[in-house]
């Protein structure tokens, strides 16, 4: 996905359900921080969505211009309506935000998560897909171990759990370094 997409997305989602100010959350969120990412970071064709002051209408998203839609098969990407829940992030998360706003939102908001916030959702979740992308943001220096390692105490995890975030974290900027990136270290 390019910024212009998820910037059609954007437009679309508030015409859809009306609403000014969106939530973009996974992958995709990191447009908001560096328009052309590295093509390791583009790979989706979604962006997970929901309307700030309304998330109970991201299925009218999902609906109208989510996957297998008409707006997908004719575009080539499309939007996963989600809610609040959908990412576990650090209590002031939305501090960090990056605004996506222009014409070509037609003036909406499209809040990403900053780098740093999208890191530890994706640790959290620890997919097989989310240790490739967090990976590729430490080799690509969009995020050190030392900035992911101060905001686990603020995600909302029992003491077991922010102990393996905290394992994951180094375990994962170690396998960069072990790869043959040059990453501080922790």
């Amino acid at each position: 996905m390019t910024r212009q997409e998820l910037e059609h997305i954007i437009r679309a989602s508030g015409d859809i359900t009306d609403q000014y100010e969106f939530v973009i959350l996974g992958s995709q969120s990191i447009l908001g921080t560096t328009a052309q990412p590295e093509d390791v970071f583009t790979v989706s064709m979604e962006a997970d969505i929901y309307p700030l002051q309304a998330p109970e209408l991201a299925d009218m998203i999902d609906g109208a211009i989510g996957e297998g839609s008409a707006f997908h098969e004719t575009y080539g990407y499309y939007a996963q309506g989600v809610g609040p829940d959908t990412a576990v992030l650090p209590k002031d998360w939305m501090t960090r935000v990056r605004r996506v706003q222009n014409g070509n939102t037609n003036d909406r908001v499209g809040y990403c998560l900053g780098i740093v916030d999208l890191f530890l959702a994706k640790a959290a979740a620890g997919r097989d897909k989310d240790r490739e992308f967090c990976t590729a943001l430490f080799e690509h220096g969009y995020v050190t171990s030392d900035a992911a390692l101060a905001l686990t105490g603020d995600m909302p995890l029992d003491d077991a759990s922010h102990r393996r975030l905290r394992a994951t974290i180094r375990r994962w900027a170690q396998a960069a370094r072990d790869a043959g990136h040059a990453l501080p270290e922790a």
